[in-house]
């Protein structure tokens, strides 16, 4: 099963959470037009060592089991992109989003 959810984050800006409900774990990504931030499924260390090129804004939680949780949850590891306009681990997924929108 699938849901994609919007939420306006304090600036009105609106983002989209997905979840994907799996066999034994759930996948869970917040996204902008910008980046995105997702579940410990997200492996920040292939982002930047192998798609390094791309450029991609994205940070991950490790731990979470909802949406809700992603957005409060502390950012665990950031892609260097995503350092480079302030998002940084320990970082809530909300004020991350708040950058990224």
């Amino acid at each position: 099963m699938m849901q994609m959810v919007p939420y306006i984050l304090d600036n009105g800006k609106t983002v989209i959470g997905v979840e994907v409900k799996l066999p034994k774990t759930t996948l869970l990504v917040w996204m902008t037009d910008k980046g995105y931030i997702m579940c410990g499924a997200l492996d920040v260390e292939l982002l930047n060592r192998d798609l390094a090129e791309r450029g991609i804004l994205a940070g991950r939680a490790v731990g979470v089991r909802t949406l809700e949780q992603l957005m409060e949850a502390p950012l665990e590891s950031v892609t260097t992109h995503a350092e480079q306009i302030g998002i940084h681990v320990g970082m809530s997924g909300k004020d991350a989003l708040l950058l990224l929108s």
